[in-house]
């Protein structure tokens, strides 16, 4: 059985150095449906349970001294499951963000939505909005959901931007780098993800991140996302703290 989040355990005995854990993680949060269909429950109740493995997620981040943590939670391609998924999903982020605020407070959480926020309902970017601004000056950890967010859509706002700018004689396109492109992007100042975690056991991105994740450390556990416990969060770590990061360097240099 896990520790209690909040225990002192989770924080002082952890085994691995506070130097060689990660700065930034990143979850695609994969499995609720399945979850749900192994337990003969709606996939709603999947949805509900995934949000307490979330929860999980970010406090065992907050105790382990994480910079930031990004959960995948909505993509683009999302709308086209059920409208009464779709809207179930989005009923949860109305309902449940608000209880988080007094938490997130607390603890220091500086919370962050990032994706095409005009295309969502009005009360979940409201509700979305409303958690930025009240925890702006939080930071202890940095949490960020990627809400309606797509990777490629990302990339081409961010070259538009920089093309919008160029065009009208405001930005040298010679000046134009990986760092003022990665500045254009909805993740500017955040550390590139250092560990990706994908739970539910599929092998592949699904269009996330895909600029900040080009050396990020690899981990897919075959566990549902609701069954994704600090346990399995402490494993992920201790996996990423054994491999040797290269950065594209031959090993020696």
């Amino acid at each position: 059985m896990s520790q209690p989040i909040d225990s002192e355990e989770a924080t002082i005995d952890f085994d691995v150095p506070a130097k060689d854990r990660p700065r930034h993680i990143a979850i695609i949060m994969d499995g609720n449906g399945r979850w749900a269909e192994r337990r003969g429950v709606t996939r709603i109740e999947g949805h509900r349970a995934g949000t307490q493995a979330a929860r999980a997620a970010i406090r065992t981040c907050g105790q382990l001294g994480i910079e930031a943590l990004t959960l995948y939670s909505f993509s683009t391609e999302n709308w086209s499951r059920s409208a009464e998924e779709v809207a179930a999903l989005m009923a949860l982020v109305v309902e449940l963000l608000p209880g988080e605020h007094d938490e997130m407070m607390e603890k220091g959480v500086r919370f962050r939505a990032i994706g095409d926020r005009t295309g969502l309902p009005n009360e979940v970017e409201s509700a979305l909005h409303h958690a930025e601004r009240i925890t702006q000056d939080n930071d202890r950890l940095h949490l960020t959901i990627a809400m309606n967010y797509g990777s490629r859509q990302e990339i081409v706002q961010a070259a538009r931007a920089l093309a919008t700018q160029a065009a009208a004689g405001d930005l040298d396109p010679s000046n134009i780098d990986e760092t003022l492109f990665a500045e254009a992007l909805w993740t500017d100042g955040l550390p590139d993800p250092d560990l990706l975690i994908r739970t539910g056991g599929d092998y592949r991105v699904s269009n996330f991140l895909l600029w900040q994740i080009s050396y990020a450390e690899i981990h897919v556990d075959t566990r549902f996302w609701p069954d994704f416990d600090q346990t399995a969060m402490l494993e992920a770590i201790r996996e990423y703290a054994r491999r040797h990061r290269r950065f594209g360097a031959r090993p020696g240099k």
